[in-house]
């Protein structure tokens, strides 16, 4: 049976993989995003496109809109936006206060992971499929460990305790909701021209696997957390770092 896959972040990486194995199924999806040019460009087979800001709450309800007129119900509601914000304008005026830059990364960091994700979520609520509705957070290894900064990490472990108590919320209309937390993936814009060689082979020395993540290693978990084998798996956190964080 066809389902309507809704995925933000669509346009690249994570997302992008999600929804070409989702197409590949022959799901109607939707890839939501802020660059027009990049969602057209995809190349995701029968996709639907729409661009918008997330973190904004009048660009979101355009989406809720666009949904209900195009799609109806949403069976897999996927959250891949976010970023580590080193793509985003500076602090502005006030960058040499170290106050104001730290407020400025912060909140950064909450705008691009956290509230898309929580501001999306509530807008198609009542859309999703009842039963059989699955959302799906993408969380990070950082939640665990740390991230350097701080803010990166926080906004993405922000996601767990907001993923169960929706589980709670949802789950009597026999709806999942689980989260994904990746470890290092190559081939996805995360890192921008961050990533030096050196750092590159220590991240994949922390795995036991001796490689570093794909993109498509990630969109293969999701795939499976919103097929029917999964239906009695909610309100858990999946890894998926070869072993580079282990337990929880």
């Amino acid at each position: 049976m066809t389902r309507n896959v809704v995925i933000s972040g669509g346009g690249t990486g994570i997302g992008l993989a999600a929804a070409l194995a989702f197409a590949g199924d022959g799901d109607q999806v939707l890839l939501l995003g802020r660059r027009a040019e990049v969602l057209e460009k995809a190349g995701v087979p029968g996709a639907l496109t729409y661009a918008a800001d997330l973190s904004e709450v009048e660009e979101v309800r355009g989406v809720a809109e666009f949904v209900a007129a195009e799609l109806g119900t949403v069976d897999v509601l996927i959250h891949s936006a976010g970023g580590s914000g080193l793509l985003e304008p500076g602090p502005g005026p006030g960058a040499d206060d170290p106050l104001a830059a730290v407020a400025h990364a912060w909140n950064v960091a909450f705008r691009l992971n956290t509230l898309t994700a929580a501001l999306l979520t509530e807008a198609l609520g009542d859309r999703l499929a009842s039963p059989g509705g699955r959302v799906l957070f993408l969380s990070s290894i950082a939640a665990y460990r740390g991230s350097g900064s701080g803010a990166y990490a926080a906004s993405k472990a922000a996601l767990h305790p907001y993923a169960f108590d929706l589980a709670r919320r949802l789950g009597p209309r026999g709806i999942t909701v689980n989260v994904v937390a990746p470890g290092y993936i190559e081939d996805t814009d995360f890192f921008g021209e961050h990533m030096t060689e050196e750092r590159r082979q220590q991240l994949i020395a922390e795995t036991s696997t001796g490689r570093a993540g794909t993109p498509g290693d990630v969109a293969a978990t999701l795939h499976w957390l919103a097929s029917l084998s999964a239906s009695h798996i909610t309100a858990q956190v999946v890894q998926v770092n070869g072993g580079a964080e282990r337990g929880h």
